[in-house]
């Protein structure tokens, strides 16, 4: 995916497990790269078959301040740096809209759009046809499996409750809680095989 134009768009649906539609309604007043930050404001969802609506995130907690990593920081600059450029090159084609994703004039781009291209990429890469809403599902379950606090991927996912998160990711949830009897009974057993 690196060579794709909406490369930052993979890596920060990936990054944050942002849903789609609130990637799409970003604009870069919504990022501070400075302090690494991304603030989830409102979406831009698919109604009425293909209609594209702007509105507020799905839930009261999906209005979020979600930090962001180092690498991902990087991706955005660069980002931002070849959008000035295509703004450059369109010059009065330009629509200024302040999204971070646009196509090369700057028009929103729809999101069954992006779904499809998802998909096309996975083919192109010979991977299985995955859903885009899988990006959020694999940002979740790494960073559950990380060891990363439920509390904190919620808040990160913008569930409504910790609950929902720890049901939907049960599975992560059970690797992580596997490594907690691991780790505190290598310390209790050094002598057996887990504890070297």
């Amino acid at each position: 995916m690196e060579n794709d134009r909406l490369y930052a768009l993979w890596v920060v649906l990936v990054a944050t497990g942002m849903r789609r539609g609130e990637a799409l309604g970003l604009r870069w007043s919504d990022v501070d790269l400075r302090a690494a930050t991304i603030a989830i404001r409102r979406a831009r969802v698919v109604v009425d078959g293909w209609h594209v609506a702007e509105t507020e995130p799905k839930t009261a907690k999906g209005r979020r301040i979600v930090p962001l990593d180092s690498g991902t920081v990087a991706v955005l600059s660069a980002h931002r740096k070849a959008q000035l450029a295509e703004r450059l090159r369109a010059d009065n084609a330009w629509d200024d809209s302040d999204l971070l994703f646009v196509n090369e004039v700057g028009t929103p781009i729809h999101p069954q759009t992006i779904t499809r291209r998802f998909g096309a990429i996975a083919r192109e890469a010979g991977l299985p046809v995955m859903p885009l809403h899988s990006l959020r599902h694999t940002s979740a379950t790494l960073a559950l499996a990380a060891g990363i606090h439920p509390s904190v991927v919620q808040h990160r996912l913008g569930h409504s409750t910790v609950s929902l998160t720890l049901d939907v990711y049960t599975h992560a949830v059970q690797s992580v809680e596997a490594d907690a009897a691991a780790k505190p009974g290598a310390l209790i057993h050094p002598s057996s095989p887990a504890g070297g």
